[in-house]
C-alpha cells in the first residue's frame, strides 16, 4: 500500500519561505510524475507543480519564478520550495504521485502566510 507524508508547512510571515516534503512509502519501484496542489478556503484545489521521473518540472505560471518543484529518487521524495511567499498562497498543500496507473495523495499539509 502506498502512503504520501507531507511535512514542512507552518506560519510564516508575507514575504517568508517555506520548504514542504513529501516521501512515499510502500512496497513502490520508479515513481513516475510527483506533484503539488493546493487548495485554499473556500476554493477548489488547484495544481501548482510537477516534475517527471527525469526531474523534468513544470511549476505553474503563476508561482513559477517564486516555487522550485525538485525530487530524490533514491529517497521516493518530492520538495517544494516556496519563495516570497504571499497571503493568497494560504491553503492546503497535498502531494500526489502517479504510479503504475494510478494517483496517490496525501494527507495534506497548511500553509499560513501572515500579512
Amino acid at each position: 500500500q502506498v502512503q504520501l507524508v507531507e511535512s514542512g508547512g507552518g506560519l510564516v510571515q508575507a514575504g517568508g519561505s517555506l520548504r514542504l516534503s513529501c516521501t512515499a512509502s510502500g512496497r513502490i519501484f520508479s515513481i513516475n510524475t510527483m506533484g503539488w496542489s493546493r487548495q485554499a478556503p473556500g476554493k477548489r484545489r488547484e495544481l501548482v507543480a510537477t516534475i517527471t521521473s527525469d526531474h523534468s518540472p513544470n511549476v505553474v505560471d503563476s508561482m513559477k519564478d517564486r516555487f522550485t518543484i525538485s525530487r530524490d529518487n533514491a529517497k521516493n521524495t518530492v520538495y517544494l520550495q516556496m519563495n516570497s511567499l504571499k497571503p493568497e498562497d494560504t491553503g492546503v498543500y497535498y502531494c500526489s504521485i502517479f504510479y503504475r496507473q494510478m494517483w496517490y495523495w496525501g494527507q495534506g499539509t497548511q500553509v499560513t502566510v501572515s500579512s
